[in-house]
């Protein structure tokens, strides 16, 4: 194993665990704010990990994939705090 390989295999470790915090949080609050701040962290993660895939898996189609989501994941959670701060949907 490269040191190289070794890294990545680190860097993907890390990446697990960080999710399985994220979902920590997002499933034990304890109130919806910090819900919403978990779903973004996870969002900003699963965005990392994409592009982090990109050159093991050796395809570049990763990167614009990473970049959708991470634009929509903004746009979902900026909708969610904005409904969360009026009080509902009007």
């Amino acid at each position: 194993m490269t040191l190289a390989e070794l890294l990545q295999l680190v860097a993907l470790t890390l990446f697990a665990a960080a999710i399985l915090l994220g979902l920590l949080r997002l499933v034990r609050g304890p109130a919806t704010p910090d819900r919403l701040v978990a779903a973004d962290t996870l969002t900003v993660i699963a965005t990392a990990l994409l592009a982090a895939l990109a050159p093991r898996l050796g395809s570049a189609l990763y990167l614009d994939v990473a970049l959708v989501y991470g634009v929509l994941a903004f746009v979902g959670v900026v909708a969610l705090a904005r409904i969360i701060e009026t009080g509902g949907v009007r």
